[in-house]
């Protein structure tokens, strides 16, 4: 049903421009009536960071930046949701337009600039949907001009770690000027340490611990990528997330605004994000969980990045194009590929190809 009416709607959707498009779907999601996801099956069962996942496909942080619609994206069928980017202080985030449709392609590219409410209005939200049930992630920004960034997301931490069932460290935003600056080796061992640090001082209160992950760009050099892995291993940090949206532009890409800058993502961010996500795997050596975004639009790309290494994954870009019934296609395909393989559980499968497509073959 949800598909049938999204097919009749895009048309009159797409004729919006992208902003204003997002903006009615989160709106429409926040106010409609929670839908009730059919029950996931059993194979479908993830562990990660210490959280249980009925199933292990999570709407990616970008679509619901202020926790306004977390319930609606949770009746849609994700076994997760992640929120933001959230900043300390409310930013109005760049000039509009700021959202570039590439039809084309089935890609997007935004330049949003970390546009957010700021913590307090996200976390009494989520705060005031406490027991409801479903696992809630935050995306962590730093605001654009602050003095001390890595203070930023101490501060985050500190004021939302009691409301989240995770929280995500973004240096890899494409569209803060500096903050993939903070992906260097010390940069980010001091940030993290900051950061874990505020996470451990709200555990000792509480004695509730909040996992905390990193999410890193799909751009980086392997070794850029041999020091971020290296910081998360020696702060024992809970996961990573791999990949945030890339400043490259693919060859392929045929619209004609391929051209605006901005973080590209969706169909083209496929190939890297998943090699760059198996090369992580490899890195990693299993001491915590990954989670794999940039062009999931189906079962066979989230089998992919299964494949890679990934535990989870997540996407939000597709829903541009395929409406908001995907998840609930991909768990049906996943389903069906667990069995094709002969598997008791999807998360057997993990990093089983992670070495081939490392080397950018096998997608």
């Amino acid at each position: 049903m949800i598909d049938s009416l999204f097919n009749l709607a895009r048309p009159l959707i797409h004729r919006l421009d992208a902003e204003t498009a997002h903006r009615m779907t989160v709106a429409a999601l926040a106010a409609a009536p929670r839908l009730s996801a059919p029950p996931d099956d059993s194979v479908l069962a993830t562990q990660a960071f210490g959280l249980s996942f009925a199933n292990p496909v999570g709407l990616a942080a970008g679509f619901d930046k202020h926790a306004e619609a977390i319930d609606g994206a949770l009746g849609l069928g994700f076994g997760f949701v992640e929120v933001g980017g959230v900043t300390p202080l409310p930013q109005p985030g760049n000039p509009r337009p700021r959202v570039f449709r590439l039809l084309e392609d089935e890609a997007v590219i935004n330049r949003y600039g970390l546009n957010s409410e700021g913590m307090e209005v996200v976390g009494q939200r989520l705060a005031a949907r406490r027991g409801r049930g479903g696992i809630v992630g935050v995306n962590l920004g730093a605001n654009k001009d602050s003095a001390d960034r890595a203070a930023d997301y101490a501060t985050l931490t500190r004021r939302l770690a009691p409301v989240a069932d995770f929280l995500t460290i973004n240096v890899s935003s494409p569209n803060t000027p500096g903050l993939r600056d903070l992906q260097a080796e010390a940069a980010l061992d001091d940030l993290v340490a900051r950061a874990l640090e505020a996470r451990d001082e709200v555990s000792a209160r509480s004695g509730r611990r909040t996992p905390m992950l990193i999410k890193i760009a799909p751009d980086l050099t392997l070794p850029e990528l041999d020091g971020m892995v290296a910081v998360a291993r020696r702060r024992a940090i809970d996961g990573m997330i791999v990949a945030n949206t890339t400043i490259a532009r693919p060859p392929s890409l045929r619209s004609s605004v391929r051209g605006e800058t901005g973080g590209l993502s969706g169909r083209p961010l496929f190939k890297p994000s998943t090699q760059v996500l198996a090369q992580t795997f490899l890195r990693v050596e299993r001491q915590f969980p990954l989670v794999g975004v940039g062009g999931v639009d189906s079962a066979a790309s989230a089998f992919a990045k299964i494949r890679a290494g990934a535990d989870l994954v997540q996407f939000y870009s597709a829903m541009v194009f395929h409406g908001p019934g995907l998840a609930q296609t991909i768990k049906t395909g996943l389903v069906a590929e667990t069995r094709r393989a002969g598997a008791a559980r999807l998360a057997d499968l993990v990093g089983r190809d992670a070495e081939v497509i490392a080397r950018g073959e096998g997608l």
